[in-house]
C-alpha cells in the first residue's frame, strides 16, 4: 500500500466533539468540531478527515475498536490521529497497540472539556500536540495529553485532578 504525507484524522466522539444545551443542561453529539478548528487554527497541513463514530467512549464495545483498527489498517496514510474520548482511550489505544499495525504512528487525543465550551476547553490545545507528534514520533501508538505524550501501557487518567500523568 502506498503511504502519502497527508495526516489522517478519525473522528469517534467523546467529550471532545460534545455541543452543550443551554436549557437542558446535556451534552450531546450534533457534528465533529474538527474542521472549524482546523481552520480556526489556520492549519496549513495536508489532512483528511473521516468520522467512524460519534459516541461516548464509556459506550465503546469490541466492534467499534475493529472498526478504527480496520481503517487505520487500510488508510495510505502512515500519520493518523484518532480523537477519542477520555475515560477509555488508554484501553482502546492499548487494544490498536496490540493490533501491531505497521509503518504508522498512530496518535489518540481528546478533551477533559468539550470544545463547544470555549476557551476552557482543553481539546484545541490536544489536536494541536497531536498533529505535531504524529509527524515526529517514531512509528506507534501513542496517547497525547495536556502537551505530553504517552506510551499506552505507562499512563493513567487522573480523575481526581483530571488530567494524565505516567505511571509510576
Amino acid at each position: 500500500m502506498s503511504q502519502n504525507n497527508s495526516i489522517q484524522i478519525f473522528i469517534t466522539g467523546g467529550t471532545f466533539d460534545k455541543s452543550y444545551d443551554y436549557i437542558n443542561g446535556d451534552l450531546y453529539f450534533e457534528k465533529t468540531h474538527i474542521p472549524e478548528m482546523l481552520k480556526r487554527s489556520r492549519c496549513h497541513l495536508d489532512v483528511n478527515v473521516k468520522t467512524l463514530m460519534m459516541i461516548d467512549s464509556l459506550e465503546m464495545d469490541q466492534s467499534h475498536i475493529d472498526n478504527i483498527i480496520t481503517n487505520c489498517i487500510e488508510c495510505e496514510s502512515n500519520k493518523i490521529v484518532i480523537t477519542h474520548g477520555t475515560d477509555r482511550i488508554v484501553e482502546s489505544a492499548k487494544k490498536i497497540q496490540k493490533a501491531e499495525i505497521i509503518g504508522k504512528t498512530i496518535i489518540l487525543t481528546g478533551a477533559m472539556i468539550p470544545y463547544a465550551f470555549g476557551s476552557s476547553s482543553d481539546g484545541f490545545f490536544n489536536l494541536g500536540c497531536a498533529l505535531s507528534f504524529a509527524q515526529s514520533l517514531k512509528n506507534g501508538v501513542y496517547i497525547t495529553m495536556q502537551g505530553q505524550y504517552f506510551n499506552p501501557n505507562n499512563v493513567l487518567k487522573n480523575t481526581k485532578e483530571g488530567f494524565f500523568k505516567k505511571k509510576n
